[in-house]
């Protein structure tokens, strides 16, 4: 297996442990937060199912078509709720968005010479040329800042004087059911942005 087919089934492999943990989630916390974790999961396994390879499944060309309708009416759900003051809704619209543009972008017949669907060898779309670079590079640009960003909040802080190591993130969910522990969602979160940023490269 060279190397870009393994990046595929990497991220295939990846955002579907991903979206199952975020359905485990839904299972636990307040409305809110369940509501942000079936979000997550359905971006979790839309992005799962985007990336598999072309050798293990080959997708029917109405697929991206199903996959515009599913995350367009997740574009509008979050830009509901992130109008009644829900701070991350505005990043799950960026992300349901961006999973429109790129279903967009690899369908057939996206860009000329495409024999659209999956992403080549594994890791990048057959006719990725159906991608607009001003677009491309914007939501790049803005899915490196939230990696950047998201990595920095795991860090641990350095616990003050007189209060016991481990007092962070994970020090203070060290009680809490592990499904509902915040570096955990966290962390998933940082896994998409990830996952999110090597996809639309391939564009």
């Amino acid at each position: 297996m060279h190397g870009p087919a393994l990046s595929g089934w990497l991220l295939m492999v990846l955002c579907g442990f991903t979206g199952a943990y975020c359905l485990l989630r839904t299972r636990e916390g307040t409305e809110r937060e369940r509501r942000a974790a079936r979000g997550e999961a359905v971006m979790g396994f839309g992005m799962a199912a985007m990336a598999v390879p072309a050798a293990l499944l080959a997708l029917p060309e109405w697929t991206w078509a199903v996959y515009a309708v599913v995350f367009g009416a997740a574009s509008l759900r979050a830009l509901v709720y992130a109008a009644r003051g829900g701070g991350h809704h505005w990043h799950h619209l960026v992300g349901s968005l961006a999973m429109v543009y790129m279903a967009v972008a690899m369908a057939p017949g996206a860009a000329h010479g495409a024999t659209g669907g999956h992403l080549a060898h594994g890791a990048g779309p057959v006719g990725s040329a159906g991608g607009v670079p001003v677009l491309t590079g914007a939501l790049l640009a803005y899915y490196a800042l939230y990696v950047l960003r998201a990595a920095g909040r795991l860090i641990p802080a350095p616990a003050p004087a007189g209060v016991p190591a481990g007092g962070g993130i994970a020090g203070g969910a060290a009680g809490s059911v592990w499904g509902a522990r915040p570096e955990m969602a966290l962390a998933c979160r940082l896994t998409m942005g990830i996952a999110m940023f090597a996809m639309l490269l391939t564009l």
